[in-house]
């Protein structure tokens, strides 16, 4: 595919002496200019401000502000990110380029929890047609909506704030970005799961309460955790090497999210029956098949992506290699001339 963002206009390309201005060029000179600019400015801005109040809105309408609230879930739902938290803290040690500044993963982190709600809300609406179907529907369901649209939605939270910014300055930036998002996702998403769990039973108390009912369910979420970070990590990559190959864009996004999407409806469809057969090979109890199952599933797509992170990280040293290299060289042709 053609690089459309930087193809040369014919009369620029072979008279690049006169002043095109409007011709066949444009940068900004006059007041009308600036105006566009900033009409156009402030219009992306609003737009971004809007969809993250609704996606606000939507957050607090799913009963987001009361699971925050009752402080025995916070303290599970806390519990249940840790994988996950290491595992993203994993990535962003990765990183061979500048570390990147705690505002902007905080406000990706922020950005992942808020923009759940519209996943929270396709699922629930678009369940019921599924569920009718029985089994292969819900299959269906896995590929064609919770897989797209969560990972979407934890990319948006990238695409909203980090990936605008300046520090946003490598491909590999975009895998940490990511993994913050579905960090952030996953938080939240065990939350309303715990709080579901903990409903059912008519509340939690200190004592045994805690201790078997919501220790279960936490441990449960925090398998789950890990494969929101590894998914979205896998988009991010992708959206960052976007941002640098921008007349590809549009595809190049795709691309993660297609991967990113499959992994997790895979993940979706096959835990069930995966942890079964496990458990009746190894005659294991339930939790401790399903927690085998993850490992090898969610740590299988784990090596993959750090295999990625290594290449890039290898292709980092090896230019900056060459860089230094041919800086010498320049310095001792200098010397000697």
């Amino acid at each position: 595919m053609q690089d459309v963002e930087n193809v040369t206009d014919p009369v620029e390309a072979v008279d690049d002496e006169r002043d095109l201005y409007g011709i066949s060029t444009w940068e900004r000179r006059s007041l009308l200019d600036s105006v566009s600019v900033a009409v156009y400015w402030v219009a992306v801005r609003t737009g971004q401000i809007l969809l993250v109040l609704l996606a606000l809105l939507i957050f607090l309408a799913v009963g987001g502000l009361s699971i925050l609230r009752e402080p025995l879930i916070g303290v599970l739902a806390i519990l249940s990110a840790l994988p996950a938290l290491a595992l993203a803290a994993y990535v962003w040690y990765s990183d061979v380029t500048t570390s990147e500044p705690l505002s902007l993963l905080a406000a990706t982190f922020i950005l992942g929890v808020l923009t759940a709600g519209f996943a929270a809300v396709a699922n629930s609406v678009f369940q019921p047609f599924f569920t009718a179907l029985g089994g292969l529907g819900m299959v269906l369901f896995f590929f064609l909506i919770v897989g797209p649209v969560e990972e979407s939605v934890k990319l948006l939270a990238v695409r909203l704030y980090a990936y605008n910014d300046a520090r946003f300055a490598a491909v590999i930036d975009g895998a940490v970005y990511g993994a913050i998002a579905g960090l952030g996702f996953a938080t939240i998403e065990n939350a309303i799961y715990i709080s579901g769990a903990v409903g059912e039973v008519g509340g939690l108390s200190l004592g045994l309460d805690l201790i078997g009912i919501g220790g279960d369910i936490t441990a449960t979420r925090a398998l789950a955790g890990p494969g929101h970070v590894v998914y979205s990590a896998f988009a991010g990559y992708y959206l960052g090497l976007a941002k640098f190959n921008p007349g590809n864009r549009g595809p190049i996004i795709v691309k993660g999210l297609i991967i990113a999407a499959l992994i997790h409806a895979t993940y979706n469809t096959t835990v069930g029956i995966g942890s079964g057969l496990i458990q009746a090979v190894t005659g294991l109890p339930q939790l401790p098949a399903f927690f085998v199952y993850v490992v090898l599933y969610v740590g299988g797509f784990g090596y993959l992506l750090y295999r990625k992170i290594q290449q890039y990280k290898n292709a980092h040293r090896a230019a900056h290699s060459n860089e230094n290299t041919e800086s010498e060289e320049r310095v001792i042709d200098a010397e000697t001339e």
